[in-house]
């Protein structure tokens, strides 16, 4: 077989993609959204979701074969990176189907990975996200420093 294994672990239930949209971490990007969640298992898992806003049956399979297989060799690279295991949801979008997965693969690898390596897909000690500090985003309950409040 290799170096890359050719096995899939899918989430399938409704209520784990619904758990990690709820609390889950969000990085989106231009080919897909991903929502991903440090668990306790022994391999991660991922979820694909594609909506009937992206095109017919062909195109959405297309998206769904060409995010599986940039997952498949994400998955080999960070789990001999680190011990954390992680379930992922990658919502696809309209522009995924019209993507090689060497183009996703990449936009895994630098958007999604230092996130994960980062945080381990937990709130910081500030209690931001990993995704809310790395775009610099203030929580709406934080009050500026030099404010008069």
């Amino acid at each position: 077989m290799g170096d890359l294994s050719k096995r899939f672990y899918a989430i399938k239930n409704d209520r784990e993609f619904r758990y990690l949209y709820k609390k889950g971490e969000c990085c989106p990007s231009y080919g897909f959204v991903c929502y991903f969640r440090q668990t306790g298992r022994r391999r991660n898992r991922c979820g694909i979701v594609t909506g009937k806003k992206i095109g017919n049956a062909v195109t959405r399979n297309r998206a769904r074969r060409v995010i599986r297989e940039a997952f498949r060799v994400f998955d080999n690279e960070l789990s001999g990176e680190t011990d954390k295991r992680f379930d992922f949801v990658f919502v696809a979008r309209e522009a995924t189907a019209g993507l090689k997965s060497d183009k996703v693969l990449g936009t895994m690898r630098v958007k999604l990975k230092p996130l994960l390596l980062k945080t381990g897909g937990k709130r910081s000690a500030d209690g931001k996200s990993a995704a809310e500090n790395a775009r610099g985003i203030k929580k709406s309950n934080e009050v500026p420093a030099d404010s008069d409040n």
